[in-house]
């Protein structure tokens, strides 16, 4: 009998679920978007208990579609938005409010306190991490301190606290609590060095452990569904969106890197068994764990706007109807007419942490027309991963000659060939570009031995498109010098 690999792809705006077959090809996939809430300026939250319905259809739906049962499926892998924080009863499962998501800001003045205290950087050496409202120890702080009761039944055990993963996970395996090493590492509560939480970081945040999910591998047999379309099946794989993708890309040697254009775009590189602490501006992460092996560490830039700067020029300002009329506008002239966008609607992320930076749209004159605003939407992606690679380069040394392309935005070619324009690098498409969804069943295939290992993966990698540079060097750097110009413009925006 033909036997599947099954991903729950859990992210910002919706939920996945794809089959692939031993090739690393789909088989059958289903997605549905989830509600979207911004109960105050600078807040963003997700109702956690319709993202587990919509998981669950989306599971039913794509077996349904390729007329496959949970008996197909040998085991399934869960990715998931990383920093998105949930805290539920322990004893009915209900969360105490909706989910904080990483995008969300409300804790801005506990990162000013803490900062106040000791300096941005005063847990990088422990964490990897940067004090930023980005990471979701601050938000579950914040959910404990706000909501009636909560901290008391937190010390007493009553609470559960988890990244979108362990909340899956709980309601996928009827109550395990647990969360991968890649989530663990967003969550500002853990240590590099022995992959364990870090009592000295719950004392200063006053966390109670009690909350805190058992941290396990990325790649490992957890138990079987218990409910659901699933029941009975093996739930072997975890990891957090961006390191799922590193893995889908098959990034397994220290400097090989991968970018995935989503929501935000997330620029990874591998750096081996050792964490590289940045002095240019990323973070330091978890890259994934198989099983028992030795933990593999990444560099990340992390950028919170892109693909969703493009759903703002339609949802909010109508510049176009739908996501895939950008290309065509934007490319319907020949440059940006000097028009740039910054799009830190929650503030800067890497490289220059800005948590009070907010967008701007410079350059503006009456020449400038809907297209223009369009390119430089697209345009405002390339640039921002160029400003990460360079730093990414700074820290680890390696001059990048290619960069894997992944996610929704790689389909759009002219954002591709600016991209490789913009860094003087070749930019490279796998067949496969779902690799978050990938990375995820790569974990569970791998712990269920439907792979035997990593060259199996690397095999299943393949070229679709590259895109090699072809602008003028003097040309990228003038783009360049107006981009760093209205990035300046964008800081300080609030007091």
């Amino acid at each position: 009998m033909t036997r599947f690999i099954g991903a729950i792809d859990q992210g910002t705006t919706s939920t996945r679920f794809i089959v692939f077959d031993e090739a690393g090809e789909i088989v059958a996939s289903a997605q549905k978007e989830h509600a979207q809430f911004y109960p105050q300026p600078g807040w963003v939250e997700h109702s956690p208990m319709e993202i587990v319905r919509n998981t669950e259809e989306v599971i039913a739906a794509a077996l349904a579609g390729a007329r496959l049962k949970a008996r197909d499926l040998l085991g399934v892998g869960v990715t998931n938005q990383r920093e998105t924080t949930v805290v539920w009863d322990r004893r009915t499962g209900e969360p105490l409010y909706n989910a904080i998501v990483w995008q969300d800001t409300r804790v801005d003045p506990l990162v000013a306190r803490y900062t106040a205290e000791g300096g941005k950087d005063r847990f990088r050496a422990m964490t990897g991490l940067p004090l930023t409202s980005y990471f979701s120890g601050l938000k579950l702080k914040w959910l404990i301190d706000s909501l009636p009761g909560a901290r008391s039944s937190a010390a007493r055990g009553a609470l559960c606290f988890g990244t979108i993963d362990s909340w899956l996970l709980w309601n996928l395996t009827g109550g395990l609590h647990i969360t991968d090493v890649t989530n663990a590492s967003r969550t500002l509560l853990m240590s590099l060095e022995d992959l364990q939480w870090s009592e000295e970081l719950l004392g200063v945040f006053d966390i109670p452990a009690a909350l805190l999910p058992r941290i396990v591998s990325s790649s490992e047999f957890y138990g079987e569904a218990k409910q659901g379309t699933l029941q009975g099946v093996a739930i072997a794989g975890a990891l957090g969106d961006q390191q799922a993708a590193l893995v889908g890309q098959t990034c397994f040697a220290p400097g090989e890197a991968k970018n995935t254009y989503g929501t935000g775009c997330f620029l990874l590189m591998n750096t081996g068994e050792k964490p590289v602490l940045s002095q240019a501006g990323l973070v330091a992460t978890v890259a994934y764990r198989l099983g028992d092996a030795p933990a593999r560490y990444a560099l990340e830039g992390s950028i919170a706007i892109s693909g969703a700067l493009v759903q703002w020029l339609r949802d909010n300002l109508g510049v176009i109807s739908s996501s895939a009329e950008v290309e065509a506008l934007a490319a319907s002239v020949e440059d940006n007419g000097d028009v740039y966008i910054v799009p830190a609607f929650s503030g800067l992320y890497a490289p220059y942490w800005k948590d009070h930076a907010r967008g701007v749209i410079a350059g503006l004159t009456r020449y400038a027309t809907r297209a223009h605003i369009a390119r430089a939407a697209l345009e405002a992606t390339a640039y921002q991963t160029r400003d990460v690679l360079d730093a990414m380069e700074r820290d680890s040394g390696v001059k990048l000659a290619e960069l894997r392309v992944d996610g929704g935005m790689v389909v759009n070619e002219l954002l591709m060939q600016f991209q490789a324009d913009i860094l003087d690098a070749r930019v490279v498409r796998p067949q496969v570009t779902e690799t978050t969804a990938l990375g995820a069943a790569y974990a569970a295939g791998l712990a269920t031995g439907y792979w035997k290992g990593v060259e199996d993966l690397k095999r299943n990698w393949r070229v679709a498109r590259s895109w090699t540079p072809d602008m003028p060097g003097g040309q990228r750097e003038r783009l360049c010098a107006g981009w760093r110009k209205a990035v300046t413009r964008s800081f300080g925006w609030v007091d």
